[in-house]
């Protein structure tokens, strides 16, 4: 189908006419109906393209399976049944009502697997009214005037290999999670459900929460020494600075108690110190790449404190257009993508720009970074789509998420066409001659020798690349210690996983890809099965059963090698080498005779997971029961629904009365704490969630977790009189 309209010629006058007729106009312009995902697209597009083009948006997928049934055929070759989706019928039939008016019709949805799918859809429901409407694909990596009239000029066909891929994703995701979840609601509770990928995620986050609980913490100092030169030069102040004991006996310092800290003190406290060592260490500190989905996603979280799902949203905002001055705009490329690779004009006009205003720090040549080898590379990595507009000429034109967002994607990617950073690293070994054990202190320093790549970073800027200073002093020169400072540390587990280390790990085993990072997490989260505490993902008490379930029933299939090896599967369907429906049926022979056995064997844990209590109600007498509900265990009348009493379970006994300590929050604010139910006889408070059934073994009061920004997440005693696992400031604030 061709996009450009055609005239036909004009009629020529009858002979013998005497008056003139009037000329009769060309032909009329064919009127095309182009369809996009979203309505902030369709009205920047609708900007870039003449009056004969009509804007219109599906508001994403308008076919797809029925939530209410399985809607797989397994014995037809696993055909689906699709079905208008439920409140998308209007918007169906205005797109249908439209495309008659039209002479084509050009799908502009995403280019990726779901948006290919959403045009098949589209143009089977379009077809089905009018068999003769002529229907192109287009596709853009950006949204701007030149690449959607390029796009528009050159309309392809539908690439049924990739809606094959999705139809994959879809038929499998939909055999797994309309499978396992009956059994759940059988066995377990009503309204739970599982899925594919995201039980795969939350597993991970459940087996990391068992590591965590397992950790025992060991007790470890370190000893800083502040060091100033007896003899300073003429008129100058001697400096003082500080150095970290760094060996002792020819080995790393381990000091494990205070004691053995204070015996070091005490053999060198009067000593003299000598520099004994400096060296010098240049090196050439590269750029990083342009962003992919998930180092964007890894990035804002790191840095701007976003979530996986608020990244993904403003980014979309960014790509679709936003109003600059009297134009609007696609600020960004398409923000799905595994791929580092840049177009070869984008190459140029980011050069043409550094040339500009950074000529010092220009490569002979562009710089072109490897695609990784699980990458799909359909896009270009994300970047801006024009260079020009700097974070701050179009500041005003943003809000303050889509300004700090835009500012990475810009620092990344003219950071990574520009040359390399260089740094001198002087260390110094500072030594205590003759003294037992030869204790090593080091000091170091840092500066920039060429900034290089590092000039054009004002959001992504870290104090680690501001450099350190290295004090003032030179081999063999001598040194006074004029105070020691022990610090008391304590070992920290491993860190739970956050929206930007869930997404690393998922992107480095290869499960999901980068357009499911985000729904994965959301997923979770939405069903109460993690929540989010201090920008850590935490698994609930009913995230944690279900994945325990999942994984001694469905091990195989909650299994990242599983779930990488179906992606890799997915891949080769759209790559034309697999056949979707026998990758389909591999799959579902064992996994059905494995579902049939669950059901068949499976024990029930509906009255495990209620659990009788010594409590009674206050209102009718009866036993309170122990309860799992979606948001964690609850205390519940047993004499539901006559009586419906119940209450936050008691999380620790209180060391003031004897009281139940119970999760409250703020009237004003919300702002979760936990306080004495005796309240207000006893005031009892604290900030920090005590651990359950877990007391200190030198005092008797409950364990807290406590989270600060050095050391995350950590185990202390809420008492703080008490010592146990609390560091060198104490546990001021704890109560």
């Amino acid at each position: 189908m061709s996009t450009v309209a055609t005239s036909k010629p004009l009629k020529k006058k009858p002979s013998g006419q005497t008056k003139k007729a009037p000329q009769k106009r060309s032909a009329k312009a064919q009127k095309y109906l182009v369809i996009v995902e979203s309505p902030a697209k369709a009205k920047t597009i609708e900007k870039y393209l003449g009056g004969q083009y009509t804007v219109r948006a599906s508001m994403g997928h308008i076919i797809d399976l029925p939530k209410s049934r399985m809607a797989i055929d397994v014995e037809n070759n696993f055909e689906p049944t699709f079905i208008t989706v439920r409140g998308r019928a209007k918007i169906l039939n205005e797109l249908l009502s439209t495309a008659k008016k039209s002479d084509a019709v050009l799908l502009a949805s995403d280019n990726d697997r779901e948006g290919e799918a959403i045009a098949w859809h589209l143009s089977r429901a379009l077809s089905a009214k009018n068999a003769a409407l002529p229907i192109s694909r287009v596709s853009f990596n950006e949204i701007t005037p030149k690449a959607i009239k390029e796009a528009v000029a050159a309309p392809t066909q539908i690439d049924k290999a990739k809606v094959d891929a999705q139809i994959a994703r879809r038929v499998l995701d939909r055999l797994v999670g309309y499978s396992i979840s009956p059994i759940l609601w059988k066995k377990v509770k009503g309204g739970l459900s599982a899925g594919r990928v995201q039980s795969v995620a939350l597993r991970l986050i459940c087996e990391r929460e068992k590591e965590i609980e397992a950790f025992t913490p060991e007790e470890y100092w370190e000893l800083f020494a502040d060091f100033k030169m007896e003899k300073a030069k003429a008129g100058a102040k001697a400096a003082v600075f500080t150095a970290q004991l760094a060996l002792y006996n020819g080995e790393k310092a381990h000091l494990t108690n205070e004691a053995a800290v204070k015996e070091i003190i005490a053999r060198i406290e009067n000593a003299e110190f000598t520099v004994r060592d400096i060296r010098e260490t240049q090196k050439a500190l590269r750029p990083r790449p342009p962003f992919t989905t998930s180092q964007l996603q890894q990035t804002a979280a790191n840095r701007l404190g976003f979530t996986s799902r608020k990244t993904m949203q403003i980014a979309q905002h960014l790509y679709e257009g936003v109003n600059v001055g009297a134009s609007r705009i696609g600020l960004i490329t398409y923000m799905r993508t595994d791929s580092v690779r840049i177009s070869e004009q984008a190459l140029g006009e980011v050069r043409d720009w550094l040339s500009k205003n950074y000529p010092d720090d220009l490569p002979a040549a562009a710089v072109h970074y490897s695609v990784g080898k699980t990458a799909q590379d359909a896009h270009e990595a994300i970047r801006p789509t024009y260079i020009r507009y700097t974070p701050d000429t179009i500041k005003d034109s943003l809000s303050r998420d889509e300004y700090r967002l835009y500012s990475i994607i810009w620092e990344r990617f003219v950071a990574s066409q520009m040359n390399p950073a260089k740094t001198l690293t002087l260390s110094a070994d500072i030594t205590c001659p003759g003294a037992e054990g030869e204790p090593v202190f080091r000091v170091s320093g840092t500066r920039y020798l060429e900034k290089g790549w590092t000039k054009v970073l004002k959001t992504l800027a870290s104090k680690e690349e501001s450099g350190k200073i290295f004090p003032p002093i030179t081999q063999g020169v001598m040194l006074k210690a004029q105070k020691f400072e022990p610090e008391q540390h304590f070992t920290q587990g491993p860190p739970r996983y956050t929206d930007a280390s869930i997404v690393k790990t998922l992107e480095e085993n290869g499960i999901g890809r980068p357009s499911t990072y985000a729904p994965t997490i959301s997923v979770l989260l939405d069903r109460y099965y993690v929540t989010r505490a201090n920008k850590q993902l935490v698994p609930t008490v009913l995230g944690r059963l279900i994945s325990d379930l999942l994984v001694e029933k469905f091990g195989d299939i909650v299994n990242a090698d599983f779930t990488a090896g179906m992606e890799t599967r997915l891949d080769e369907v759209e790559g034309k080498g697999r056949v979707w429906t026998d990758m389909i049926r591999e799959f579902w022979t064992p996994f059905k005779k494995n579902v049939d056995d669950v059901t068949q064997s499976m024990e029930s844990y509906k009255g495990r997971v209620d659990e009788p209590t010594d409590e009674v109600c206050e209102k009718c007498g009866k036993p309170m029961l122990k309860k799992l509900g979606r948001y964690g265990y609850f205390l519940a009348c047993s004499g539901f629904p006559e009586c419906r009493n119940a209450k936050s379970l008691p999380l620790a006994k209180c060391p003031q009365c004897g009281g139940d300590i119970v999760a409250r929050k703020t009237k004003k604010r919300g702002k979760e704490f936990y306080g004495c139910s005796n309240y207000p006889a006893c005031d009892f408070l604290t900030h920090f969630k005590p651990l359950p059934s877990q007391n200190c073994p030198k005092c008797g009061w409950f364990l807290v977790e406590k989270y600060d920004k050095r050391n995350g997440a950590h185990k202390l005693c809420v008492n703080p009189a008490c010592d146990y696992l609390h560091d060198a400031e104490g546990a001021e604030g704890t109560v």
